[in-house]
């Protein structure tokens, strides 16, 4: 086991986590007397909002998951390290963290935990190994992989029900992950790839979104919810309502519709985006302070975002639950700061709980890209949709891109793509489409047909 060497004469200030929360918590801190690490399972700060545009060719992964170390490269207070935290121990004030068989405790003055929070199948794992979700960049690249691989065997099959089922896509999850994404899989069938193949027409494409839920977008309210429906349908997309997912297989999705019946859907390539679930430390930190945690497992926290009987304690994003606030960028962001304005504040006074001002939201809005030229946005009373929504959107995303280089990337990227037809990043790798590491075990995702059309899978 692996102990880091501190310096006792500063107050030290973990944060695990290098999201959003974390990132700009780390940031907030550059000009104050402490000593910063962060620590997470990887090395990229990812921009989780644009996860579908790698996962459907617009982007690449570097333009929305820069170097964690780069961009805190001058910031001469912090510093970071790799690493699973795996326990959070609160009387002796430390974590353990693990990377490659290496086991590291590290203690800290002040700690942010700003882990986030990973895809929920509501008790159904299983659906995973068929239905992958969109919280990293391994599972965007292998959706890409599961996109562009369900076109190029659609062009071998002779088969009619075979190539139907290859080129039918079904979305799990309204939200706004999946309505960005049903929208883009319609683009890149009816747009980008026309014409590509020789035996196919992409424009036959079925791409279907499900939800349990009785509206589209249910966050941004009626009208919005309604217009972005209205505009998935115009561009092929079929959406369907009160559809609750039973069943999820290699070849497709089984629902339960708004009469009870239940409908079979054959498709290859399912996504899902219905629901999150926070990291499994929130509820270590709920056992040992006492917190409760909500149905998503966030722990509630108090309203200085710390946990009960530990000031200097905060959780941040999408594993805190105070005032029913959604799980976006925003509410990570303002925490972040609040966090570590609270921290500069108590290490100035050699006190980790001075008076504190409760945190307090301020709502910066929802927005939701359905098509090129198309969004829509809520912030406040104030409701927007299609062009002028579309503009406010790019303008809101390219202010957060991390890095000057990145965003200048990404402007040229979406030029190319919402100008042209052009998408720059279609390349598929083996890795991509032949292995997925599903609970520790390697199984083989294209299905593999000799002349019995016999299905082969491997596993170990």
């Amino acid at each position: 086991m692996n102990t880091p060497a501190r310096t006792e004469a500063r107050h030290r200030v973990v944060i695990i986590g290098s999201g959003f929360g974390g990132l700009f918590a780390a940031k907030a801190l550059r000009r104050v007397d402490v000593d910063v690490l962060v620590v997470d399972r990887t090395s990229h700060h990812l921009f989780q909002p644009l996860l579908y545009q790698v996962a459907t060719g617009i982007l690449s992964e570097g333009e929305i998951a820069p170097s964690t170390r780069m961009v805190l490269k001058k910031q001469s207070n912090a510093s970071v390290m790799l690493g699973d935290v795996t326990d959070i121990d609160l009387t002796a004030r430390r974590i353990t963290s693990t990377h490659q068989g290496r086991t590291t405790t590290t203690g800290y003055d002040s700690l942010i935990v700003s882990a986030g929070a990973r895809q929920s199948y509501f008790g159904n794992d299983h659906f995973a190994e068929h239905a992958p979700g969109m919280k990293t960049i391994d599972d965007a690249l292998e959706l890409r992989g599961r996109i562009l691989r369900a076109f190029e065997r659609a062009e071998l099959s002779m088969d009619p029900e075979e190539r139907a089922r290859l080129l039918t896509f079904v979305v799990v999850g309204a939200g706004p992950t999946g309505v960005e994404m049903a929208g883009q899989i319609a683009e890149l069938a009816h747009r980008t790839l026309v014409g590509a193949y020789r035996n196919i027409d992409t424009r036959d494409a079925r791409i279907v979104l499900l939800d349990a839920a009785s509206a589209v977008l249910p966050p941004f309210g009626d009208r919005l919810g309604s217009t972005a429906a209205e505009r998935l349908e115009k561009i092929g997309v079929e959406v369907r309502l009160g559809a609750a997912v039973t069943d999820v297989d290699a070849d497709g999705v089984t629902i339960k519709d708004g009469r009870g019946e239940t409908v079979r859907i054959e498709s290859a390539c399912k996504v899902w985006s219905a629901g999150v679930e926070a990291s499994p430390l929130a509820r270590q930190l709920a056992e040992q302070s006492g917190a409760e945690l909500d149905r998503a497992g966030r722990i509630a926290v108090r309203e200085d975002l710390t946990v009960p009987g530990h000031p200097e304690v905060f959780v941040i994003g999408d594993m805190m639950a105070r005032d029913r606030l959604p799980g976006v960028a925003q509410v990570a962001i303002q925490g972040g700061r609040y966090a570590a304005r609270q921290i500069a504040a108590g290490a100035r006074q050699r006190d980790s709980s001075p008076d504190r001002v409760p945190f307090r939201y301020r709502d910066k809005g929802s927005m939701a890209t359905i098509t090129r030229f198309h969004a829509v946005v809520k912030v406040g009373g104030i409701e927007l949709a299609g062009l002028p929504a579309w503009i406010l959107w790019l303008a809101v995303h390219v202010v957060y891109v991390v890095g000057f280089r990145s965003r200048l990337s990404t402007l040229m990227s979406w030029t190319w793509t919402f100008l042209g037809s052009w998408r720059g990043q279609m390349t598929v790798t083996d890795q991509q489409v032949v292995a997925r590491n599903v609970m520790g075990k390697l199984v083989l995702l294209d299905r593999c047909e000799d002349d019995d059309d016999t299905v082969v899978a491997r596993a170990s």
